[in-house]
């Protein structure tokens, strides 16, 4: 992307009590302009004063968020001193804990990977050993930052059900008592966060992370994007207008745990004909095309029901056949819609592949630095 050009974009206030929104707006433009952008343009594309744009940042450059990057070519007028976002001046760790597998990811404030490490899970872990596991991966993380480069905090993506508001897990056994599971009301935000002294933490589904790693940092009004993910489980993120979709008790999401085959097999949820259960013992026969098709026939029922206009497929068992993935999809789209010409629903793969959570992991972090709902 070239220099920040000056067209309509996201509007600020000149009003004093917004200096903080006032500021992620202007660190979002120039996250979104590489080579940088002047405060001319600045203020042109936030309607904020040019005074308003000096000391917002004045106060970034001093704060080293933001750096000078030279000067933009004349057009016959007096050349203009170019800003840009100083990526390497804070950073953000992503974490993916899989029931099987954990990743931890250090990003700086453009997304660059600064490290990666994956290690697995043993099966039926508990609470406590599985946080510490987290926090030990997130320190090994914080060990990679940039000289002078502060952490801004920990996003984890997991496995629902769970309220992100409280970051407290649901997670049940149903063959035993409801709550059984240690993991039932499990408040892993707070347990985290204790364990990195404080860090900043935020916890919400797996599937919503990769949805908001794979959204435009400026959202299409009206737009409609599903990420489904396939691994050890089956979920969905959506991502309404631009904005993450959680429901009312934020556990909106729950795509393998609609009933497709009534009386059919036992289900982890405790019903019975979830997605998920026939996908996954679709999985174990080693049949992805089968696994496939099932996708599809929750992605088109996803897409009639909520007007769904982009699809995007992740997780360990999409990437060990992504084509098989993107054809039975494709496929039963174009079979289960009545009208596919007039509702075309394009489907793709995660742009982050198997890192699709963390990532998005991060971006709960630094989402809000630059004014993005998260």
């Amino acid at each position: 992307m070239g220099p920040m050009t000056t067209h309509p974009g996201p509007t600020g206030t000149n009003l004093a009590g917004l200096r903080d929104h006032n500021a992620a707006l202007v660190l979002g433009l120039l996250r979104a302009a590489p080579e940088g952008g002047s405060r001319v343009g600045l203020a042109d594309r936030t309607g904020l004063t040019p005074q308003a744009i000096g000391k917002i940042t004045g106060r970034l450059l001093a704060e080293g968020m933001i750096e000078e990057a030279g000067q933009s070519a004349s057009t016959g007028g007096k050349p203009r001193t170019l800003l840009r976002l100083r990526a390497e001046a804070a950073c953000a760790v992503g974490v993916h804990l899989e029931r099987d597998e954990l990743t931890v990811l250090l990003v700086d404030l453009t997304g660059r990977r600064l490290h990666l490490h994956t290690r697995p899970v043993e099966a039926g872990i508990a609470p406590g050993d599985a946080v510490r596991l987290v926090a030990d991966g997130v320190r090994d993380a914080a060990s990679a930052l940039p000289a002078g480069a502060r952490l801004l905090g920990a996003g984890v993506g997991c496995r629902g059900p769970l309220d992100h508001a409280a970051g407290v897990l649901h997670w049940f056994t149903p063959s035993g008592p409801r709550g059984s599971s240690d993991w039932h009301h499990y408040p892993l935000r707070d347990e985290l966060a204790a364990r990195l002294d404080g860090l900043p933490v935020v916890v919400d589904k797996d599937t919503n992370t990769a949805a908001l790693g794979e959204a435009p940092a400026t959202p299409r009004p009206g737009g409609g994007l599903a990420y489904v993910h396939l691994a050890a489980g089956l979920g969905a993120g959506l991502l309404l207008d631009g904005a993450l979709h959680r429901g009312t008790r934020t556990n909106a999401g729950e795509f393998g745990h609609q009933t497709v085959q009534v009386d059919g097999p036992l289900c982890a949820c405790g019903n019975h004909g979830c997605l998920e259960v026939l996908c996954l013992a679709a999985l174990e026969r080693g049949d992805h095309a089968a696994a496939a098709r099932l996708v599809g026939v929750g992605v088109a029922n996803l897409v009639r029901l909520l007007d769904i206009d982009r699809v995007v497929l992740g997780g360990r068992a999409v990437l060990a056949a992504p084509d098989t993935y993107l054809d039975g999809v494709t496929a039963q789209l174009k079979a289960r819609i009545p009208d596919p010409e007039w509702q075309p629903v394009p489907v793709g793969l995660a742009a982050a592949g198997h890192l699709a959570v963390a990532a998005g992991a991060a971006e709960l972090v630094l989402g809000p630095l630059f004014g993005r709902r998260t």
